[in-house]
């Protein structure tokens, strides 16, 4: 029976109404009797997705959940475009602590689709109803349910359709993990944020936004142009000022500075190195832009804060990192370092946390995240922080954390901000999903795996320290592998990610080339 667009809608939130009844059968720690559906969907815009190289392999970034396993009695459906090579998946299932490999396999069930079409894998598994069916005969709907990247309707429908709840957010509610949606509740919530507009659909509209903020910040050096749904900073562009304001007269009317500023929108300097601006503008009356004031300032960075909203309505903070990031004026993510500086780690808390409280109020659930940027004031004693936006899906930081809490079953202290395994030991590292150099292609999975064994890459469940592999499947055809590296200080996160790195490059370069150790911010494709 196909539901019309209300009754799905209602059926969705009657499954969700579930989690709240049975939240500590699901998450239960030691026992958990279970059923885990990992349905790892880009479901964004697909032509925002593809300025990533290997987006389709980004369904390994939820790959982590595989740790779940370690409890006996939990079993785990994982769906994929194409399938995973299988010392990938013995790679996570040898990372169980005291679990026999063979008692895990046969807890995991692999679904890949054979279909590498750009479509979301949500969508995918829909239009094939006899992989439906067996989905839905492998589950145990009173004991089971879904997780996600993002939450669309086409996640809504098949949780549905496959009679289970879905752990994430309302796909109604989506708008306010948007730009737009953000500033509308950094604003309710008094939370700094830049000065920039309201969501606009043209870019005749979005000039004339720009003239106002442009007016009202006559000094402003730079502006930040943001599609509404862009990923990752991959739809981000800069708009300098400064060659402009000699153009304008002693006393601009907003009309003048709209005029030059439609002039030069064309000069947009993108963070995406495909991106042009027909496209972009394009994109505009499709999923809408706003403008922001960009944070000038040195020293400058890019902290984040992860929470979430429980089934119960609580919300519990979970991390805070220091992002990465490269391209032309440092929009996009390139990895993170956990925990954030200590001078604001506390205050980003804070102000997550107000977030997170708002977010329940309007009914979201499960994870998110807060982007902020923090510039050192001039006497260096503090920091100023403003938040930039907030993300309702799991992100790049997610699996670098959750990969650290359930390896070690340890626990986050909100009193600190620091992250202390089992045995009591403050944890740390660096994180990223862009180690790519052009050569590491042609590095097959096999490759890598002989590589870590060879110089003992591998993480030592013993000391709780070392590094955990992700995205894999990158390497032969991009170059690219992900990686989280973990120490018991920051100068050992960084020197095991810096080590990884170096092996790497000497591994895949001819013997009679040297090579110099490189600093961790270059091996992330950055000055630091």
């Amino acid at each position: 029976m196909v539901l019309s667009s209300q009754e799905t809608i209602d059926q969705f939130r009657t499954l969700q109404a579930q989690l709240g009844d049975r939240w500590h059968l699901l998450e239960g720690e030691d026992n958990a009797d279970v059923d885990i559906l990992v349905v790892p969907s880009f479901s964004v815009d697909q032509q925002e997705l593809q300025k990533i190289d290997g987006f389709l392999h980004y369904e390994e970034r939820l790959l982590f959940t595989l740790i779940r396993l370690r409890n006996p009695r939990t079993r785990l459906i994982y769906v994929t475009s194409q399938p995973l090579p299988p010392i990938v998946i013995d790679y996570y299932l040898q990372l169980l602590p005291g679990i026999p490999f063979s008692h895990a396999r046969d807890r995991l069930l692999l679904v890949p689709i054979h279909d590498q079409s750009l479509k979301p894998l949500s969508q995918k598994i829909l239009e094939r109803p006899r992989l439906m069916e067996r989905i839905r005969n492998s589950l145990r709907p009173d004991h089971a349910y879904m997780v996600c990247f993002n939450s669309t309707p086409l996640e809504r429908e098949l949780s549905v359709q496959l009679d289970i709840p879905l752990m994430a957010a309302d796909p109604e509610l989506l708008y306010w993990g948007t730009k737009s949606g953000s500033r509308q509740i950094f604003a309710e919530c008094g939370i700094p944020h830049p000065d920039g507009s309201d969501l606009v659909k043209t870019v005749d509209d979005l000039a004339q936004e720009a003239a106002l903020l442009w007016s009202r910040q006559p000094q402003l050096q730079r502006m930040v142009v943001k599609l509404n749904e862009g990923f990752s900073g991959e739809g981000n562009g800069i708009l300098g000022l400064t060659s402009l304001a000699p153009k304008l007269g002693d006393s601009p009317s907003v009309a003048e500075r709209m005029n030059l500023l439609q002039a030069h929108l064309p000069s947009l300097v993108f963070e995406s190195a495909t991106e042009t601006w027909a496209h972009y503008a394009a994109r505009i009356p499709i999923l809408g832009a706003i403008v922001e004031a960009y944070i000038e300032g040195k020293p400058k960075h890019s902290p984040s804060f992860q929470g979430a909203v429980l089934p119960s309505r609580q919300v519990e903070a979970l991390s805070t990192h220091d992002q990465i990031l490269g391209g032309p004026n440092h929009q996009i993510y390139l990895g993170c370092r956990f925990p954030a500086q200590e001078g604001y780690r506390l205050q980003l808390q804070e102000l997550g946390l107000k977030v997170g409280q708002n977010l329940a109020e309007k009914g979201v659930l499960e994870r998110f995240g807060v982007d902020f940027v923090a510039v050192q004031t001039q006497d260096g004693a503090t920091w100023e922080v403003q938040a930039i936006e907030i993300n309702l899906r799991k992100g790049g930081t997610t699996h670098p954390f959750m990969t650290l809490k359930l390896l070690t079953n340890g626990h986050y202290d909100t009193a600190t901000g620091l992250f202390s395994g089992q045995k009591g030991t403050p944890k740390y590292y660096v994180a990223s999903d862009n180690l790519q150099k052009g050569a590491y292609h042609g590095l097959l999975p096999n490759d890598l795996m002989d590589i870590i064994a060879e110089h003992h890459l591998h993480f030592n469940s013993g000391n709780e320290t070392g590094t955990v592999f992700h995205l894999m499947g990158c390497l032969s055809e991009f170059g690219k592998v992900g990686l989280t590296s973990i120490g018991n200080s920051p100068e050992e996160a960084d020197q095991i990610y810096r080590h990884v790195a170096e092996v790497l490059d000497a591994e895949t370069q001819p013997h009679d080339v040297s090579h110099p150790t490189m600093p961790l911010a270059w091996c992330l494709g950055q000055e630091r």
